[in-house]
């Protein structure tokens, strides 16, 4: 998977549009292989980005979990304390 691509479920406040289109964005790029599209394959890959958001949003909101929600701040912590334990920063 995309090291980008960020878990976005059972998180206190919810994940936002923008996040699910960025990380939809990043599925995209992915499998297609490219950052940036050409002109002509362009609506293509807006399209795609668009429904696997689309998708993504739907599932999101049908998850259902006896898990407390995550903290955003707490869990951006520990991603930082694994960032400095692997790279030695």
């Amino acid at each position: 998977m995309c090291r980008n691509i960020r878990p976005l479920s059972n998180f206190e406040p919810p994940a936002t549009d923008d996040e699910v289109r960025a990380a939809a964005l990043q599925y995209v790029r992915k499998i297609s292989g490219t950052t940036k599209p050409s002109r002509v394959n362009a609506e293509a890959f807006d399209r795609a980005v668009e429904e696997i958001a689309a998708a993504s949003a739907r599932l999101l909101e049908s998850l259902v979990t006896t898990a407390p929600p995550k903290d955003r701040e707490v869990e951006a912590a520990k991603a930082r304390q694994r960032a400095a334990l692997r790279y030695g920063t």
